[in-house]
């Protein structure tokens, strides 16, 4: 964890008042004057500030059912951010791992562990993500072996990473991908000829969204939050 991000879950300061008291050279490191505010810490570390022995609060791991029109970011723009309905202190601290669209709803996690949240959004990790599509027209009976081999997403250089698809009706299906790609699952039909017309999230890891409303959130048990590391 970089030290002003460390500070500011130890403190009540902002990042900018942390990185002001760096400057002024307030904060041990180990014994050490730091002024370097991107240097990564640790929890056995040893960081002072003005002398006082300072201790990270725990880290906090979140579900939520995502509404459309709302938007994965910590800043409001033509819709309003989805840290607006998590009511805990310091909301805005924390970040989405596994982003979804404005008009796409389902199961977002919310954390403040950016190492935790690396287990999700790493490709490396192949984490799987399960997303129940509503489509335009009738899926036709190749899209499931197209989609297990990989198909080529426009402006990619490679093809996706071969997906799982269940059918559930002529019109729906539940797709599992194990990576990101921006408008992913979009593309992926885009490129069989249909078109997504309904996106939902389902499950992330062994986590699944449930019986959780719209616009609701939850903690992630403790088994939840380990499941990813």
């Amino acid at each position: 964890m970089r030290l002003d991000k460390f500070i500011c879950k130890s403190t009540e300061l902002t990042r900018s008042e942390a990185k002001k008291l760096l400057k002024l050279g307030a904060v041990r490191v180990n014994g050490e004057v730091t002024r370097d505010a991107a240097l990564q810490v640790h929890e056995n570390n040893s960081i002072t500030l003005e002398g006082v022995e300072l201790t990270a609060r725990q880290s906090r791991y979140i579900m939520m059912h995502k509404p459309q029109n709302t938007i994965c970011s910590n800043v409001d723009e033509l819709y309003p951010s989805l840290l607006h309905y998590i009511d805990v202190d310091r909301a805005f601290d924390m970040h989405i791992a596994g982003r979804l669209d404005a008009d796409t709803t389902g199961l977002v996690l919310v954390t403040d562990d950016g190492r935790w949240s690396h287990n999700i959004i790493s490709p490396k990790k192949s984490c799987p993500k399960v997303y129940r599509v509503g489509l335009r027209d009738p899926l036709k009976a190749c899209t499931a072996e197209k989609f297990e081999q990989g198909v080529q997403l426009q402006g990619e250089a490679n093809l996706t990473r071969p997906a799982k698809l269940e059918q559930l009706s002529e019109q729906e299906v539940l797709l599992t991908i194990t990576e990101g790609k921006y408008h992913q699952v979009k593309r992926m039909f885009a490129a069989v000829g249909n078109k997504v017309v309904e996106l939902h999230r389902e499950k992330i890891g062994e986590v699944a969204l449930g019986d959780l409303p719209e616009g609701q959130w939850r903690y992630l048990t403790d088994e939840e939050v380990e499941s990813f590391q």
